[in-house]
């Protein structure tokens, strides 16, 4: 199976203070890895880097066997909706349609046919069209992060990241959200920042544990251990029963 990122002996220093130490990672093609560890443990400095938008210290990062900044085209990206104005009067389907401008912003920029009939489709593929004209500050939380995964996706990627996509949402919404990405996870490698340690080991194919380094990084399953070390409490999976009966209670099923 190919790598789609390689990360070799990467520290990263803020000036005297260690973000990374000694990181290693090769993350194969659609592999839906889930980074955990505390806050400032420097997950979204991992981010950073796969993303290119910092350079490590020391060490080698390659994405897609290229330089980050070079293989950006190809890597979507879904940032908190935290630190989006919900008041800015833009539709979802406006957000949505910035996904084809990918990192290539120019002004007086016009969208042809070809680029609506995309969105189109990406909103209906995410369950989003209804609200196409709906202004972004009158949607749910949930509601909310279907329309950025759909904006990422636009760029058709080849990897995409998520910095903390299920933050304060509720259990039944974030369950729904991770069914969407084990869904995506069979046509690209899905990578993504959470807190999530109970319910992310039914759907992550591999968990990377950090806390400046890297205290295990393998099967979804078998990092229960180390996170009870890590975040000093017992982790204990959800089971898929428990997760059937939200998604029940949201009208949908779950698949094997």
């Amino acid at each position: 199976m190919e790598n789609i990122i390689e990360i070799n002996d990467v520290d990263v220093y803020y000036e005297d203070v260690s973000a990374l130490s000694n990181i290693n990672l090769k993350v194969e093609q659609n592999e839906f890895l889930a980074i955990l560890g505390p806050n400032g443990g420097g997950k979204s400095t991992l981010l950073k880097l796969i993303l290119g938008f910092r350079k490590p210290t020391c060490g080698d990062i390659k994405i897609l066997g290229k330089s980050p900044k070079k293989s950006r085209s190809l890597v979507g990206y879904v940032p908190q909706f935290t630190k989006f104005d919900k008041k800015f009067p833009i539709s979802v389907e406006e957000v949505v349609l910035m996904g084809r401008l990918g990192s290539k912003i120019k002004p007086f920029h016009k969208f042809n046919d070809e680029d609506h009939k995309k969105v189109e489709d990406m909103m209906k593929k995410l369950n989003i069209y209804e609200f196409k004209d709906r202004q972004i500050g009158q949607l749910s939380g949930g509601q909310m992060q279907r329309v950025l995964i759909a904006r990422a996706l636009l760029i058709e990627p080849k990897i995409l990241l998520l910095d903390e996509p299920t933050a304060s949402l509720d259990a039944a919404t974030k369950i729904q959200i991770y069914e969407l990405l084990k869904e995506l996870s069979s046509e690209m490698t899905i990578v993504i920042v959470t807190h999530d340690v109970n319910i992310i080991s039914t759907y992550a194919t591999k968990i990377a544990c950090i806390d400046n380094k890297l205290y295990y990084y393998g099967k979804a399953q078998s990092g229960n251990e180390v996170l009870s070390k890590i975040y000093s409490y017992p982790i204990e999976p959800i089971s898929k029963e428990t997760i059937q009966s939200h998604l029940e209670a949201c009208g949908e099923e779950l698949d094997d």
